[in-house]
């Protein structure tokens, strides 16, 4: 049971990680800093911030609070960064945080309460907590990407019109057991 929780939580981490990726992949360096408005946030700054929260949450995670006294929260949404490379370090140093993380937990600690602004979580919780926190702003990514690309957007899920087609393959084959996201970023039509 703890196995199958942490590989499907790693799995779904990943998924987000990628989709991240995959959105700045398809945005020119000047896009990835432009807010949609003078208090909205650039892809830029939401990387900054799930960085900063990332490194929070899950560096030493199993001893001490997520909410780290070193942590500029506020500071995460002044958007210094200025290139594509800072960006993308930002973003792998704090996914890399957390996955090392998730690859520390073990029958033995699995029962540990984790505190996040002194608030005991069981793993599970902790883990589900930042899953939600993680998708909703990976989701913002992919929503400005989008309105930056418009027509040229290359999608990232089933694109508009091919519901029937995707389904028609996925039903074609036969039932099996295997993580929903093990083939979905491989796939050309998602």
């Amino acid at each position: 049971m703890i196995n199958n929780f942490l590989s499907s939580s790693q799995k779904q981490f990943e998924y987000y990680r990628q989709l991240g990726l995959k959105t700045m992949e398809q945005l020119s360096e000047e896009e990835l800093f432009i807010a949609p408005h003078e208090d909205g946030n650039s892809l830029a700054t939401i990387v900054k911030h799930l960085s900063g929260n990332m490194l929070s949450r899950w560096t030493d995670f199993l001893n001490s609070d997520g909410e780290k006294e070193w942590r500029n929260r506020d500071g995460e949404f002044e958007c210094i960064l200025s290139e594509r490379n800072e960006v993308y370090n930002l973003w792998d140093k704090g996914w890399d945080c957390l996955f090392d993380a998730l690859d520390s937990i073990h029958e033995n600690n699995f029962n540990n309460t984790i505190y996040i602004r002194n608030m005991g979580h069981t793993i599970t919780e902790a883990v589900q907590r930042q899953l939600g926190h993680y998708s909703y702003h990976v989701g913002q990514m992919v929503l400005l990407g989008k309105i930056h690309k418009a027509e040229n957007w290359q999608s990232l899920s089933i694109p508009k019109g091919n519901s029937k087609e995707y389904n028609n393959e996925k039903f074609s084959q036969p039932r099996r057991r295997q993580h929903f996201t093990d083939d979905l970023m491989n796939d050309e039509n998602k």
